[in-house]
This record gives structure tokens, C-alpha cells and sequence, in this order.
């Protein structure tokens, strides 16, 4: 019997895109699937979806609860023994599963496992073909094919540093040891610290090259927005702190206030964009006056 896999994904103003989402997966080839489509308080009605696709399971969360707290709802109901999370704007090929869950199925230490991913307007260009971590006294990350010409090379299976949260597996028995990911972050940094926190644990991360997911979001540079800006600045620093030991933590720290934040301030002023240079230091200056980063660890499933 195949291994039940639970597909979830978060759904935010998105219907046209988690439409097309899910309709992409009503042509895989792997059959022990539930889909979970978590609704984070959309303004825009989701009930054509749920009569457009009554073999999802849709659950509507009264609040927005960011990335990491929407995919927790479902894992608290879901069923499987892994546990996939996927974009809603993803559209995924026929074989994709496969692949990632003899992968899993091949090694008890693996953890995690993430797929390619290439943009959805240039299925040629990879996106994520994992990742070389990040650096614990600087906080700057090295991803691998990131922008890269796919390649054969590309289509093997190695050990990665980290995961990318567009579309990533896990095992219950992860979440059962390391708990859900931590929702304080709410956008951003989520999946990295998840990451960490399950390679602590002992467990071993993987890129699937034979695993392939068309991702939506936008190859071009510019795509900022003060919210973005924000998470991305609070949450980098809230990282440092969570996942630095030693020394690490006190040159993180220092890089990024005394280097980083200033070279953040000169950028946003010198293009004049003062609303993402508000968000920048909002973002920057929330870790000087909230230190309790521990508060939701602990949440396991059984």
C-alpha cells in the first residue's frame, strides 16, 4: 500500500490561483493523497471552490494566521504520514510525487525533503535546487541553481542545508519529535528555522531533483512591498536569535545592526522609497523591545 501523503496549502485572496492549484493536482499519478486548502480569513468568498472540489478538505480559520500558523491547522487534522506543503501558486507535473516519496521512503533519517522548483514563466529557469544554509554570523543565505538554466545535473538527489517552504515534505514522525513550525514569524523565515530545528533533532534534509513544481512568483527584482520588508527584517533578527549558539549569536547580531542596517537605511533613502524605509527599521527595531521568541514551541502531534 502507498504511504498516505496530506497536501496542504494556504489560501489568502488567492482563489484564482489555488483554483488552478488544485486542479493541477487532480492530474497526478499518485493516488493516497487529501488535500487540505487552509483559508486565512480571505475577504473574497471561497465557496465556488468548495463546490468546484468536493474532495478537498477546506478549513477556515477565523483570523489570518500567516504561513506557518495555516499549514499548522492542517497538520493537527491531517492523517498522513507526510505531510506536503505546497503553494497555492504552484501548478504541479503528473509524476511529481513520486519520486519524493520513494525518497523518503529510502532512508529513515530523512527529514525533509524538498523538490525543484522552477518559475512557472520560464520553466527552463530554476528557482531552488536546494541550498548551502546560512551563514550563523552574518545571517546571509546561499541558495544552489537559483536563477540557473535547468540541467540534467539538477535532476539528481542530494543532501541540502534547508528546505524551501513552496513546496516541502516532512514526516509525522518529524513534527512528533521538533513540534509544528513556529507561527510568530507569520511570513517569512518559517520554514528556515523549521529546518534547523529538524536538523537539531537529527534528521537529514534532501533536495529531489526528479520532483518537479512550476512556482508563480516572479523572477524579477523590485517585488517589495513594506509588509514583505517588515517580516522579512523582524524575522531575520527573531532567526539570529532562535538558531545562533556561542559566538555566533553576539556577530550575527552585530553584522546585521551595525552593517546591514545601516546599508539597509542608505539603500531605501537614496531610491526614495521612505514607506519601505519606515517598514525596514519597524522591522529591525520590534527585536529591541520583544525578546519571548520561545512562546509557541511545544506543539506536537500525536
Amino acid at each position: 500500500m502507498l504511504p498516505l501523503v496530506s497536501i496542504i496549502t494556504v489560501n489568502y485572496n488567492g482563489k484564482i490561483h489555488t483554483q488552478a492549484f488544485l486542479n493541477s493536482l487532480r492530474q497526478i499519478s499518485y493516488s493516497a493523497i487529501e488535500i487540505f486548502v487552509v483559508d486565512n480569513a480571505s475577504t473574497e468568498s471561497i465557496a465556488p471552490l468548495k463546490t468546484e472540489f468536493p474532495e478537498v478538505i477546506f478549513i477556515e480559520s477565523k483570523e489570518n494566521l500567516g504561513f506557518a500558523g495555516g499549514n499548522n491547522l492542517a497538520i493537527k487534522q491531517a492523517k498522513g504520514k507526510y505531510f506536503f506543503l505546497l503553494n497555492n501558486d504552484t501548478e504541479v507535473e503528473k509524476g511529481f510525487l513520486e519520486p519524493l516519496v520513494a525518497l523518503m521512503e529510502s532512508n529513515t533519517n530523512i527529514g525533509i525533503v524538498s523538490s525543484k522548483l522552477v518559475y512557472y514563466s520560464a520553466p527552463d529557469t530554476l528557482q531552488f535546487a536546494g541550498s548551502k544554509g546560512i551563514n550563523m554570523y552574518t545571517g546571509r543565505g546561499f541558495a544552489i541553481g537559483h536563477k540557473e538554466k535547468d540541467k540534467p545535473d539538477f535532476d539528481r538527489e542530494y543532501r541540502t542545508m534547508l528546505a524551501h517552504g513552496a513546496a516541502m515534505m516532512f514526516s509525522r514522525q518529524v513534527v512528533e519529535k521538533v513540534g509544528l513550525m513556529a507561527d510568530l514569524y507569520f511570513l517569512y523565515y518559517e520554514e528556515t528555522d523549521f529546518c534547523e530545528r529538524v536538523k537539531r533533532a537529527g534528521f537529514e534534509i534532501w533536495y529531489c531533483g526528479k520532483s518537479k513544481v512550476l512556482h508563480k512568483e516572479s523572477m524579477s527584482v523590485g517585488k517589495e512591498s513594506p509588509m514583505k520588508t517588515y517580516y522579512l527584517t523582524r524575522n531575520r533578527v527573531i532567526f539570529t536569535k532562535r538558531n545562533t549558539q556561542g559566538l555566533q549569536k553576539p556577530a550575527a547580531l552585530l553584522f546585521f545592526y551595525f552593517i546591514s542596517f545601516p546599508k539597509g537605511i542608505m539603500k531605501y533613502f537614496v531610491k526614495k522609497e521612505f514607506k519601505l524605509l519606515w517598514a525596514f527599521v519597524k522591522g529591525a527595531c520590534w527585536n529591541l523591545s520583544h525578546f519571548n521568541i520561545y512562546h509557541n514551541e511545544g506543539l506536537i502531534i500525536k
